[in-house]
């Protein structure tokens, strides 16, 4: 009798501890590459490595605009530039929030009266020049360097393109 509560005893530990890896496991985000490789996307070639910013460290790459973003609470920023048919240049930031409210704030609190609603992520914002869209925590900004009349098109394929990798 003793040898059997001590077998079903052991194996019950077993399953829960089982369970528990397999939950903590599940739970455990998977890091995301939100980046298209170039060629992922038609006609869009990746330029440049990806960089990373800490919120310590952001206003070295948005200097006067961190803040805002600080105070919605970003985790992290990542950038990396593009170039579309080789001709248009653009940069592509990521931003990860806290949390999908971080990502709502900064987004509204950049449209202008220019902004056209685009069907990208979870809420989208288009422009002449850039693309701005969120999808749970994540703020993406997509701005190209140049105007051209393939600009708002090529700018919407890159924005799927990232939404596909978040």
């Amino acid at each position: 009798m003793n040898m059997k509560r001590s077998t079903l005893y052991l194996i019950g530990t077993l399953v829960i501890s089982l369970l528990a890896c397999g939950a903590l496991s599940g739970c455990k985000k998977k890091s995301a590459n939100p980046f298209p490789a170039s060629g992922t996307v038609a006609g869009w070639e990746k330029s440049s490595e990806t960089r990373t910013f800490a919120p310590k460290d952001l206003w070295q790459y948005i200097d006067g605009d961190s803040e805002q973003f600080i105070q919605a609470g970003v985790v992290s920023t990542a950038t990396s530039d593009y170039k579309y048919q080789g001709q248009l240049e653009a940069v592509v930031d990521v931003y990860t929030m806290g949390g999908p409210d971080g990502a709502q704030t900064i987004l509204e609190r950049g449209q202008t009266k220019e902004a056209q609603s685009a069907q990208v992520g979870d809420e989208g914002l288009q422009y002449a020049q850039s693309v701005s869209f969120r999808k749970g925590p994540y703020l993406v900004r997509i701005v190209a360097y140049q105007s051209s009349a393939s600009a708002p098109q090529a700018l919407m394929a890159l924005a799927h393109g990232v939404e596909a990798n978040l």
